[in-house]
């Protein structure tokens, strides 16, 4: 079987490998890909800041092409690629390719960026001076991207990297090496210098830490774990080195008794569940008012029994496997840990087998949940999802806000009242009316606020805040 390499310096390199393992039939491995070492990340730096100053003062109409030239071969494979995410991740095969379009759309977004960049000259408080702002870019980044959306958050990361002027070192989840070496291999192809863009798989306490004890990398932009966000802040501030965090999730969705019963079902069973539960928008608080508590539980049980959980590439299936054992074990013990908490277990949390051998797991639904418990407090990261009965909008509104993350949160209601005032006053980076908290555009900000985020926004204009540098220049005229 052939190894996909690394991208050292414009050279595809490296042996050892690791096999990339399909969650919905483990007899099925996707690919081999290289396990980088520290010396392939310390030479993949040294490459990336070797190649900085003639990028960085690259025309706008180079990083255009290139990056319009990625975004349509990505358009063109959607179906192949998003067969592939598929296949690795366990994400059903439509929210897959709705995952790779997505991507290609943020290539497409960057490249029309790359022609915009722009700055401002005022005048000086003092006479015959004109100032000129401008932004630079940053330098060396190093991105390291998680496993839940592996096309779709290297996307959001290298498209503006590259944009900005910046050159690039990569670190993808282990468990989803294979959409990030495609993307890898398609900006290769469209013509990206020798050094301005490497990619090293292999595991995050190899190839992460040689990133983190480097002080030639000069921004680090991180999605994952709260645990590893914390490592990469601290490591990053010792080299005095700017960094982007985005991390875990507790989101609300608050459903009140005016709210559209259709309408909130249908929002709280996309948030919870779709993806598997894997998205770090997920709404695993569902917090609803006494006046429709009954009826929205009886109707979004129904619904999930409607649910088909099978494999990923399979035609009908809802929801696909969770992503590997590990990940498997930790839903099934919080699954336990919420029985003894006291919660009732309404519906699912047993473990599944279909045709072919995966890590198939019930949605799991608890009620008479209350805000304090574990399973209600902690970032699960699957099909577990814990309703808690409330008075009333205000205590719905605390609640909803009583968490130690901010990342998104949504509300179900027909009262335009209560939306502008949740809108208004969520401790959320993002917000939904009538809408699941999980499904953000490209070309607006992404992210929260809390234990859930640091630094610059992502996606849109607001990427500039990160990848670049702000610069004040004075002249006498």
């Amino acid at each position: 079987m052939t190894i996909y390499q690394n991208l050292i310096a414009g050279e595809w390199v490296g042996s050892d490998a690791t096999k990339n393992i399909n969650p919905s039939n483990t007899n099925e491995v996707v690919g081999l890909y290289a396990d980088g070492s520290t010396e392939d990340t310390k030479n993949a730096i040294a490459a990336a800041k070797a190649a900085f100053p003639a990028w960085s003062r690259s025309g706008i109409w180079e990083r255009h092409v290139i990056l319009k030239k990625a975004g349509d071969e990505i358009m063109a494979r959607k179906d192949e690629l998003g067969a592939l995410l598929a296949r690795e991740e366990g994400k059903t095969l439509p929210e897959a390719i709705g995952e790779t379009i997505r991507a290609s759309q943020i290539f497409e977004f960057f490249a029309g960026e790359a022609l915009r960049l722009a700055g401002e000259v005022v005048p000086s408080v003092r006479p015959n001076i004109g100032v000129e702002i401008t932004r630079d870019p940053l330098g060396v980044i190093g991105i390291i991207t998680p496993w839940n959306f592996p096309i779709a958050i290297p996307a959001w990361k290298i498209a503006p990297a590259l944009c900005y002027g910046n050159t690039v070192v990569f670190k993808p989840a282990e468990l989803v090496p294979g959409c990030s070496w495609a993307i890898v291999d398609i900006l290769h192809r469209a013509g990206l210098p020798k050094g301005v863009l490497n990619l090293v798989m292999g595991k995050g306490s190899v190839v992460g830490q040689a990133m983190l004890d480097s002080p030639d990398v000069t921004g680090i932009t991180f999605t994952g774990s709260t645990g590893t966000g914390r490592r990469v802040a601290a490591a990053s501030i010792e080299h005095n080195r700017k960094f982007q965090l985005e991390m875990g999730g507790k989101n609300p969705m608050v459903v009140l008794d005016d709210a559209d019963l259709t309408v909130a079902v249908e929002a709280a069973a996309n948030s919870g569940f779709f993806s598997t539960g894997q998205r770090c928008t997920a709404s695993s608080r569902l917090i609803v008012t006494e006046g429709i508590h009954d009826k929205f539980v009886a109707a979004l049980t129904e619904k999930l029994n409607t649910l088909v959980v099978d494999n990923a590439m399979k035609p009908g299936t809802h929801i696909g496997p969770v992503v590997d054992e590990k990940q498997l074990k930790t839903d099934t013990d919080y699954i336990e840990i919420g029985r003894k908490e006291g919660a009732k277990l309404a519906f699912g949390g047993e473990l599944i087998t279909r045709e072919t051998p995966g890590f198939y797991l019930q949605p799991t639904l608890f009620t008479e949940a209350t805000n304090q418990m574990r399973i209600s407090r902690e970032e699960i990261f699957g099909p577990v999802v814990s309703v808690i009965r409330v008075k009333d909008y205000d205590e719905a509104l605390a609640t909803a806000n009583d968490t130690p993350f901010g990342l998104s949160a949504g509300i179900a209601t027909t009262s335009l009242k209560h939306a502008t005032h949740f809108k208004r006053n969520s401790e959320a980076g993002m917000v939904m009316v009538n809408l699941p908290t999980a499904g953000v555009d490209f070309h607006v900000p992404f992210g929260g606020r809390k234990g859930s985020s640091y630094g610059p926004r992502e996606q849109g204009k607001y990427a500039a805040e990160f990848y670049t540098s702000v610069k004040t220049a004075y002249t006498l005229a």
